[in-house]
């Protein structure tokens, strides 16, 4: 159950990374020379958790492949699981592909259209395309895109699956409280977690690795397409005690400290500047000093780091296999995160035992709004929500045989929707009226376009073109216009003085409802 941290901590870099830049042009026809694509999605991990992006996290695998790739300074997703995890799938924004919304129970009722809960048949996945075109397809992880076993997915282009067909479960296996509702699959069927030994987050990295190392003994000059999608740092707070014992000490300081101390970190990396205004802290978190319980504030944060630490230690492993099996060198390689983090309070659910200890098998807490505004580092609000505090993730971007590694931050937007018509292009497949764009202006010399980006969920809206933003959040009474370049943080409502630009964003996002059949609620 344990990953070594040390053994996995990339030695493997010093021979396999020497960066060379990829050519403009497209790739050789031979099936042999296409690529490995890997893309790996954390679940409610906050922008600035990892040590590359400002944290106190132990991050080492995931900050050393940063620095030997491209850092994106603004990735865009679509603010919760199920609609981020449609896009990355199928190319498409959320409602034209079915999920609008979250996923709909397997017992009920189809309503077909943007907000049915699962995954429209019309448009092909990443797997089904890449599938067509010769790869071979895994997924391991967290699926959340269909309930129903006809939307599964093996059904779905997947060769082989391992994971949670429903959202995050606890992390020592299904919890007594959810069974039923949160299936364990292998392939095309559920299966029981091991009673003793069992970590979610290990079991997903296991399972994809095996399946890897049977690709190099069967198909080695065939390419593969991997999802890997873990379910953490997702509530509930579970960890092994091991990796808890290291941030107990860390997180005594509290919450503002910490925050304080992540946002020093980012202007000295250069991910921020003079322009990220650091936010006061929200009125509804109290002060560090004013709160009685700290050590159970402690704790969460502790077990939460342990998480990410976790799963950092685990993509040490995948890519050390990689590099074992000589699979590494021509592998892309994406990293990102579903969402904002999560500011959720699960207490209403019931299923904590208060007599376990925060993190061990019994628990079920989530570390609650002050962490998550901290995770969050310097952007405003939560997963669910249309700030960027809500949408805005980590992205690296990583290809160790041709890509170039950049010391400093990409500055131009990237949006989730861009990371089928890039697995598209290095396939060969024409990308055809996908909305996105191929990520390979990354390494190729081009600029990228402009391009505006629309968003709707739960009744809160949102559009981006160029430098403007303009966003209603659903419990806000206007809409809102920020200057993203001057002010990335969301600080100066620009609305009462820019009514042009208000209403000629409104349009486009209207127009843009229409076609997708978002809900447009108000004004």
């Amino acid at each position: 159950m344990k990953c070594n941290a040390a053994l996995y901590s990339f030695c493997f870099f010093a021979v396999t990374l020497c960066p060379r830049i990829l050519l403009a042009g497209a790739l050789p026809g031979d099936p042999e020379s296409r690529p490995n694509i890997i893309y790996i999605m954390a679940d409610d991990m906050g922008y600035s958790d990892l040590g590359c992006y400002g944290g106190e996290i132990r991050t080492p695998n995931l900050d050393l492949l940063a620095s030997k790739g491209i850092k994106i300074r603004s990735f865009y997703n679509n603010a919760r699981c199920c609609p981020t995890r449609a896009s990355l799938l199928t190319g498409r924004y959320p409602h034209e592909a079915g999920m609008g919304g979250m996923v709909s129970m397997a017992g009920a009722e189809i309503k077909p259209g943007p907000y049915q809960g699962f995954i429209d048949s019309r448009f092909p996945t990443i797997a089904e395309q890449l599938k067509q075109a010769g790869y071979h397809t895994y997924m391991s992880g967290k699926w959340h895109v269909g309930e129903r076993p006809e939307h599964w997915p093996l059904k779905r282009g997947f060769e082989r699956f391992f994971g949670l067909i429903n959202g995050a479960s606890g992390y020592y296996g299904v919890i007594p409280q959810e069974k039923g509702k949160r299936q364990i699959v292998l392939d095309d069927r559920e299966i029981d977690a091991p009673a003793e030994g069992f970590y979610f987050t290990d079991a997903f990295t296991d399972h994809a690795i095996g399946w890897l190392n049977n690709h190099k003994k069967k198909t080695p000059k065939e390419p593969f397409f991997l999802y890997l999608a873990y379910t953490a740092p997702h509530f509930p707070l579970h960890a092994p005690e091991e990796d808890v014992a290291r941030y107990e000490a860390v997180y005594r300081k509290g919450w503002d400290v910490i925050r304080e101390n992540r946002y020093k970190k980012m202007m000295a990396l250069g991910l921020a500047d003079e322009r990220f205004r650091f936010p006061a802290r929200p009125a509804d978190i109290p002060a560090w000093d004013a709160v009685s319980n700290k050590e159970e504030w402690v704790r969460k944060m502790a077990v939460y780091a342990a998480m990410v630490d976790r799963m950092d230690q685990n993509i040490g492993k995948l890519l050390a296999q990689l590099k074992i099996n000589r699979q590494l060198d021509n592998t892309l390689i994406v990293f990102l995160s579903d969402n904002g983090a999560s500011d959720e309070n699960v207490a209403g659910r019931h299923f904590n035992d208060p007599a376990v200890k925060i993190g061990q098998p019994g628990s079920y807490v989530a570390y609650d709004k002050p962490w998550a505004n901290v995770s969050n580092t310097p952007f405003r609000k939560y997963k669910t929500f249309l700030h960027e505090g809500g949408m805005i993730a980590p992205c690296i971007v990583a290809w160790p045989g041709r890509v170039k590694p950049e010391r400093g931050y990409r500055q131009s937007p990237v949006y989730v929707i861009d990371l089928l018509p890039t697995a598209m292009e290095l396939a060969g497949i024409p990308k055809g009226d996908l909305r996105g764009s191929s990520l390979s202006f990354l390494w190729n010399g081009k600029q990228p376009e402009e391009r505006t980006y629309f968003w709707e969920h739960e009744g809160s809206r949102a559009v981006r073109k160029g430098k403007w933003k303009l966003v209603k959040d659903r419990k806000d009474k206007d809409w809102a216009l920020y200057d993203i370049e001057k002010d990335p943080t969301e600080s100066s409502d620009l609305s009462q003085t820019e009514s042009f630009r208000v209403n000629e964003l409104k349009k486009l996002y209207e127009s843009w409802a229409g076609q997708v059949g978002a809900r447009v609620v108000g004004n």
